[in-house]
């Protein structure tokens, strides 16, 4: 198994790669596809190693973290690896493959591409679900039906996200980073009964915003499938956050509508070369958090939708992250 740990809100995997959980805007569900909207600064992330005596005990486990979000607030993923030696990535959401919509398991599949390798791939900001754009990551409470796992599955019982890391096959590529290569951005580190009740979230499907998901450039048979590390990270809205860690949670981010207004840039990538893997059958036909408010028949204030400026909108390469610029 790899070795995990957290440092400055970044869960670190291995030697070289590092995962963040990026505040960010809710786009609305319009239909319209969006830009990538920015960064608004990393989720804090808590061990729950650290707090065992107030989570519940399936908490008390390997590799399990939690983050504080608020209902129907959005998240991205934000990976920071090494071009000279990548890694491949598996997301989950309730134990649902992110990128091809199938039941979450260990290994690697590729037909469908079922991972991401990362670099190049430098953030996912939600399920596979169309054509060259997802559907973003929205947190919801469990027991209600919105989440991606309650749709596929009829159930509600894992909640959160799942992370799995895979290091290269030896020989694949080079042990120590060429002169040409700088270390990618990770920042050096800086100088009673168990059992509680913690009314967990899921992962819901948000608005349309423009994304690719590349394939594998190296092919399946480079990654080691003895060599990863397995990484469950729950979410708590505010108030539970602040009751396990007596931290004050986030504040809630602006809307969309707020942001734009303001004339703070959004963000487009130049990526066209790399391709994408085709769209998940099933994650296509999960429904939105707002469709299954109109199906319900409850009205959401907040899906107006929002004309950016082309000069609000700045194109990034691949490695650049969402939030440069701001």
């Amino acid at each position: 198994m790899l070795h995990v740990k957290v440092e400055a809100d970044r869960i670190r995997i291995g030697e070289r790669l590092a995962v963040s959980f990026q505040r960010t805007l809710r786009i609305p569900d319009d239909g319209r596809e969006y830009p990538l909207p920015p960064g608004l600064g990393c989720f804090p992330v808590q061990r729950a190693a650290d707090y065992a005596d107030r989570v519940p005990a399936t908490w008390n486990r390997p590799h399990t973290f939690f983050i504080p979000m608020y209902q129907r607030e959005a998240v991205w993923l934000s990976f920071h690896g090494a071009a000279w030696k990548p890694n491949a990535v598996k997301v989950g959401v309730g134990n649902i493959n992110a990128i091809s919509g199938a039941a979450w398991d260990l290994p690697l599949h590729n037909e469908p591409q079922d991972y991401m390798v990362c670099p190049p791939q430098p953030w996912l900001d939600g399920i596979n679900a169309g054509d060259s754009y997802i559907r973003q990551f929205v947190a919801m409470p469990l027991g209600q039906g919105y989440t991606v796992e309650g749709q596929l599955t009829g159930v509600e019982e894992v909640g959160g996200m799942q992370l799995l890391v895979y290091e290269p096959r030896a020989g694949r590529f080079p042990d120590q980073p060429p002169p040409s290569f700088l270390r990618a951005g990770i920042p050096p580190p800086a100088p009673g009964a168990r059992g509680g009740s913690v009314q967990a979230m899921g992962i819901a499907a948000g608005g349309k915003m423009k994304q690719r998901i590349y394939p594998d450039p190296y092919g399946i048979d480079t990654w080691d499938l003895d060599q990863f590390a397995s990484i469950v990270v729950h979410i708590v809205n505010g108030e539970q956050y602040q009751a396990l860690t007596g931290l004050e949670p986030p504040p809630t981010p602006v809307s969309a509508q707020t942001y734009t207004q303001y004339g703070l840039p959004w963000f487009d990538l130049y990526d066209e070369a790399l391709g994408t893997i085709a769209a998940a059958g099933s994650l296509a036909q999960v429904s939105s958090v707002h469709q299954q408010d109109q199906a319900r028949g409850q009205v959401a204030g907040d899906e107006a939708s929002v004309e950016i400026p082309e000069a609000n909108i700045k194109t990034l390469k691949p490695q650049q992250p969402h939030s440069e610029g701001i």
